[in-house]
């Protein structure tokens, strides 16, 4: 099966910020990018028992960046509606729900450029501990990529169309 969708991983090599946060950057790329020519029914349609949706998938993620980089990190915003799940607003666009993920990637992104040192420490807890913002981007990009994948088999289900 041809990647239609395959494109270079980040060639960033400037330090350790620029590098993580190209990583991440790359890798929600590639989860919105999942969503390119589907149609709402099928980003919306659950492929997997789990009830996993691409459009569910970017709802998910818009939790896990206010979450860690606006309430762990610098102790903004509110916690997230951890029940939804893997499912996204029926009233809501794709087009609306992809735009609230970039606006949420953007913050974070402004978030962790504000605070410019990776050995920083986050206002929230991780088991009694505040993480660096080191670890924070280096969790959510695991995150990220590990969502990206599951989008990747989605679409694949959907369409056939591959490629990270």
């Amino acid at each position: 099966m041809t990647e239609s969708q395959r494109e270079r991983s980040p060639r960033s090599d400037a330090g350790e910020l620029d590098t993580a946060l190209a990583f991440l950057q790359f890798a929600r790329h590639c989860l919105v990018k999942k969503l390119d020519g589907v149609s709402d029914a099928d980003a919306r349609r659950a492929m997997v028992p789990s009830g996993t949706s691409l459009a569910g998938l970017v709802r998910h993620s818009i939790d896990g960046e206010q979450y860690w980089f606006g309430l762990h990190l610098l102790g903004t915003g509110t916690e997230p509606d951890w029940e939804a799940h893997m499912s996204a607003n029926p009233d809501e666009s794709i087009p609306d729900l992809i735009a609230r993920y970039l606006a949420a990637s953007a913050a974070a992104d402004e978030a962790i450029r504000g605070m410019r040192d990776p050995d920083g420490l986050s206002v929230g807890l991780v088991d009694g501990e505040r993480k660096t913002l080191r670890w924070t981007v280096a969790h959510m990009t695991s995150e990220t990529a590990r969502h990206a994948g599951h989008a990747d088999i989605l679409r694949e289900l959907i369409d056939g169309i591959t490629g990270r």
